[in-house]
């Protein structure tokens, strides 16, 4: 969980400095720590996603060249067949 930290007395006496209540100045302070902790958990990610991500990508990649590494073999099968279809027709052998 990311937190943002301010000094919420400094906002307050602020806040009381410029004429707003004291209760009212609380409570602002309050609703504002609680919009940052939302908007932080909400938003930004932390270096454990970072890495879980990394992780997932990095599978992914491994997957996809296992699977174009198998497609390069069936692709040289089938042309290796073709070849070889194309001489026997052209080039016959034997009587």
């Amino acid at each position: 969980m990311a937190t943002i930290t301010f000094d919420t007395l400094k906002l307050v006496e602020k806040l009381k400095s410029a004429g707003i209540a004291e209760e009212h100045a609380k409570a602002e302070a309050e609703a504002l720590v609680s919009a940052f902790s939302e908007a932080m958990d909400s938003q930004l990610v932390t270096k454990s996603d970072i890495h879980r991500l990394e992780r997932e990508l990095k599978a992914d990649i491994d997957r996809v060249e296992r699977e174009l590494l198998f497609m390069k073999w069936m692709v040289g099968l089938v042309l290796g067949g073709i070849v070889a279809l194309v001489l026997k027709t052209f080039f016959p052998f034997g009587p």
